[in-house]
């Protein structure tokens, strides 16, 4: 069996599908004060699936002016995911709506000028892309400071899981620019091939992972209320 860019596109799909199908499952199991805010999950997991799907039939295929070649499936995947999960994020922390906005906003913005980058030619592609990695650093900034500080007027619990999640969203997502840099959009050091198996793979993980994460968490805090509310309503000897 040859291992091709379709294989990998291929295997995305089905990873994707699956974890969304999982992840459906864990929304008819919670509670319903936590189902509406869990469907931003399985929304994220559903549009890489059909953003997966349409790379496997080769739809969306670009090539840059330095001969990179780009899947707009996967821009537009990122450019409505990433604010997805950063809105996640600072829900928990009790952010209100305009600050959501605002970093999701942020969010988007690393998403375009690393898919600009990627269509120039060199040196405005790296312009670009540094402009991208500051969009990111102030986001990450934020997360750490103002929306942090937010977060710690929450329970332990939830404190917990906006810190799980935060960090596990800025850990991977630092790989995704040192990709960029080592693939054809940046110097080339790997080609379109090894980029795709890689970036597949993170993405599964990004994904399907952060949402297992939230769910085993959210169920966690769903049974220490339930347990706390026996207590309550256990009559004293």
């Amino acid at each position: 069996m040859d291992l091709t860019i379709t294989t990998w596109f291929t295997l995305g799909t089905v990873g994707m599908a699956l974890g969304t199908i999982g992840l459906i499952v864990g929304y008819t199991r919670l509670s319903e004060a936590h189902r509406l805010p869990f469907l931003d999950l399985v929304g994220v997991t559903a549009i890489a699936t059909v953003a997966y799907a349409l790379m496997a039939l080769d739809v969306g295929t670009v090539t840059s002016a330095r001969g990179a070649t780009l899947y707009i499936p996967r821009y537009v995947d990122w450019l409505l995911t990433t604010p997805m999960h950063i809105a996640y994020v600072a829900f928990l922390a009790g952010a209100d709506r305009e600050t959501i906005a605002k970093l999701g906003a942020l969010q988007a913005s690393t998403i375009v000028l690393g898919f600009a980058g990627g269509m120039v030619a060199s040196p405005l592609n790296l312009v670009l892309f540094a402009a991208g990695g500051v969009a990111f650093g102030v986001l990450v900034y934020w997360l750490y400071t103002d929306i942090g500080e937010l977060a710690r007027e929450r329970d332990d619990m939830t404190l917990a899981l906006y810190r799980t999640l935060r960090n596990f969203v800025v850990v991977l997502w630092m790989i995704y620019p040192v990709v960029w840099l080592l693939g054809e959009t940046g110097f080339a050091f790997m080609n379109t091939e090894t980029v795709s198996l890689v970036v597949t793979y993170i993405d599964i993980v990004a994904k399907v992972g952060f949402g297992l994460l939230a769910y085993s968490a959210l169920r966690d805090i769903e049974f220490l209320e339930s347990s706390e509310d026996s207590v309550m309503a256990t009559p004293s000897d």
